[in-house]
């Protein structure tokens, strides 16, 4: 790949992050949703000259984050996937569902930093990326629940997204861990680990 696929990917992340940010279903909304997309987004930008992951994390943050995004632009529970509804006889909008399951992704990141850094083994890196993001998505439940409590109204059902499901938030935390799991797969065959300092 390229040298230039970071450059690539947060180029083209904030053109279609402008675009998606223009005339969106609930402003309330969205400004809830992108604040973690926009920190993520510039803590890889100041963090860039110190250390620079490998393109396919890169690409494991880019994807969630694109997909947030255009949840964002929607409200996640209206984002047109009407298709995949009908094609699955679903009755509820997967696609919160799957953006969970993409956040998992992000172990991917985690288990590189962990072991370029010398900071565990690749064992341990991949079990404490799969614990990561499972706090983590604890955490971002907490958060929902606490908008949605203090926000009320439409902005605040539109931000929790449960649409109904009382088990919404507990889906949304093994969405959050299978992919995970998968993430700490893909960085098991793909990450090597930093050879050891002799001497």
């Amino acid at each position: 790949m390229s040298r230039y696929f970071a450059e690539g990917l947060a180029l083209l992340y904030a053109a279609l992050f402008i675009t998606l940010g223009w005339q969106v279903a609930d402003r309330t909304v969205w400004y809830a949703e992108v604040t973690p997309l926009l920190l993520v987004y510039a803590a890889l930008l100041l963090s860039a000259r110190r250390f620079r992951f490998g393109n396919l994390s890169y690409l494991c943050i880019f994807v969630p984050l694109l997909w947030h995004a255009i949840g964002a632009h929607y409200t996640f529970s209206k984002v047109p996937f009407g298709w995949l509804m009908d094609l699955l006889n679903l009755e509820r909008n997967p696609y919160d569902r799957i953006g969970h399951f993409m956040v998992g992704f992000f172990a991917v990141p985690i288990m590189e930093w962990l072991l370029r850094c010398r900071l565990a083994t690749k064992a341990i890196a991949a079990c404490f990326a799969v614990f990561a993001v499972g706090t983590i998505a604890a955490v971002y439940e907490i958060i929902e629940w606490a908008y949605a409590a203090l926000e009320g109204g439409d902005a605040g059902v539109s931000f929790l997204g449960a649409q109904g499901d009382e088990w919404d938030a507990q889906k949304d935390m093994l969405a959050d861990l299978l992919g995970a799991l998968l993430g700490a797969t893909m960085g098991w065959f793909a990450i090597k680990e930093a050879p050891k300092v002799v001497g």
